[in-house]
């Protein structure tokens, strides 16, 4: 009798998990991440005769208006000495690099809530939302770092075997927008005002980041605690690393300016810890996602 009882049970198949952040299919999980980002590239310039060069235009045309302003105007090559050798390179580089950092984290704040038709799908792995969305921000980032190579080498830019720094360089980039990216995803489900609110903490972090001025500039204004403190912004260490491993050994590394490579530890930890605290937000709000909506 207790077997007849037992064979319903045997008959159920798998136990249905309730909704979560990840999957024990990680293939799946890829799968669908890379797909669900190929989807909105391909969906991005449908119809467009001009297609992917709309998405250069915008670092580009920032990229122009700000070249000829501190070459021209400001005079920065001249003003600045040997670290400002290539600066339009220099410039370019830094811009494509926070479009990405931009695309990647203002593309998430709304994309769970975008993705409602996802979410209320049980098996779906609500994690692969924000990471489309950085992923498609990477696809574009590598099509500008392509236009940016060629610039440089037009400029005069001669490639050297730090070039290989590149991929670790774009490393610690994607995994600090990442993290970012699924803070802000889970927490705009319970918190709309986190939109405008990163819009302007964004505009901050674009002008207190060695974007547009050098970090050379920067270590003439202030004292060397500042500036170190200064570097603890792990999008600067990125920038200026760009910078010195890609475009010119002229200008100082990122260790150099923030006092040797163990000091490198501390916005390397930032980096580390924003991620871990992205995912474990996001962790923690994915089986609420649907009834918070």
């Amino acid at each position: 009798m207790s077997s007849q009882a037992a064979a319903p049970e045997h008959g159920l198949g798998r136990p249905i998990r309730g909704p979560r952040a990840l999957t024990d299919d990680w293939s799946r999980f890829w799968h669908l991440t890379y797909n669900i980002a190929r989807n909105e590239f391909k969906l991005r310039f449908f119809g467009s005769v001009l297609g992917y060069l709309w998405q250069l235009m915008r670092p580009l045309l920032l990229f122009g208006v700000l070249y000829v302003f501190f070459t021209k105007v400001a005079l920065v090559n001249a003003q600045n000495g040997p670290g400002q050798a290539h600066y339009g390179a220099q410039l370019l580089g830094s811009i494509v690099l926070f479009t990405f950092f931009a695309e990647a984290t203002g593309g998430a704040v709304r994309s769970v809530v975008d993705r409602e038709n996802l979410v209320r799908k049980i098996q779906f792995p609500r994690l692969v939302i924000p990471l489309s969305v950085v992923l498609l921000a990477s696809f574009n980032l590598a099509l500008n770092l392509v236009v940016v190579l060629g610039f440089s080498l037009a400029e005069g830019v001669q490639p050297t075997w730090t070039w290989l720094e590149l991929p670790l360089i774009i490393g610690v980039l994607a995994l600090f927008a990442t993290g970012i990216a699924m803070l802000l995803s889970a927490l705009f489900v319970s918190f709309r005002d986190i939109q405008p609110i990163w819009e302007v903490v964004s505009q901050i972090v674009f002008y207190a980041s060695p974007v547009i001025i050098s970090v050379e500039t920067v270590a003439k204004k202030v004292s060397t605690p500042v500036l170190h403190l200064y570097m603890l912004n792990p999008l600067a260490d990125v920038f200026q690393q760009f910078r010195h491993a890609i475009i010119t050994h002229g200008t100082p590394s990122a260790a150099d300016v923030i006092g040797g490579w163990p000091a490198l530890l501390a916005p390397l930890a930032i980096v580390l810890g924003v991620f871990a605290l992205g995912f474990w937000v996001f962790n923690r709000s994915a089986p609420l996602v649907a009834e918070n909506l």
